[in-house]
């Protein structure tokens, strides 16, 4: 082994390594750290987290963390009730894009949603599905319009299946 340095080649990977590997250590730390915080896990957590992630998706457009959010061919599925609030006959969606409009851009549900107050209230969990219970309020005739939110565990991930209202 040759001298690079006039010391013995292990003692300047000793020396390196007490350099290089503790300030290194410290940011590698600190960079998993951050990259955990920010992942955003959509989905993850609690129902009420999945609710105000859904909210935050249609206030963006986001139609994929809106897509990720939702179990669309349970939605689809649904044709005795309207979820978009004032609605006395039923839509009925042909394709999950339909849903996807609906709660994105300028879409019916998301335009009278977002006209209301939101109030989210408790949550219930049994086993893999939850109900969050959301009520939208008329700032003008001040009617509230009380829903759950039914969500179930999919991939050990929270989705939402149902926006039933309940009454109004």
């Amino acid at each position: 082994m040759e001298r690079v340095t006039g010391l013995p080649l292990p003692e300047v990977f000793n020396r390196l390594r007490k350099k290089v590997f503790w300030p290194g250590f410290g940011f590698l730390y600190i960079f998993i750290a951050l990259a955990i915080a920010c992942s955003g896990d959509i989905g993850g957590g609690s129902p009420k987290d999945t609710v105000i992630q859904l909210f935050g998706a249609m206030e963006r457009d986001d139609r994929a963390a809106v897509a990720h959010l939702l179990d669309l061919p349970a939605l689809m599925s649904n044709t005795d009730e309207d979820y978009a609030l004032q609605r006395k006959e039923p839509r009925v969606f042909h394709n999950p894009e339909d849903i996807l409009d609906d709660l994105t851009g300028v879409g019916l549900t998301k335009t009278r949603w977002f006209s209301m107050q939101r109030v989210m209230g408790r949550t219930e969990i049994k086993g893999d599905t939850a109900f969050v219970e959301v009520s939208f309020i008329d700032k003008k005739t001040n009617v509230q319009y009380y829903n759950k939110f039914g969500l179930h565990k999919v991939n050990d991930r929270w989705v939402i299946y149902s926006f039933k209202t309940i009454g109004g």
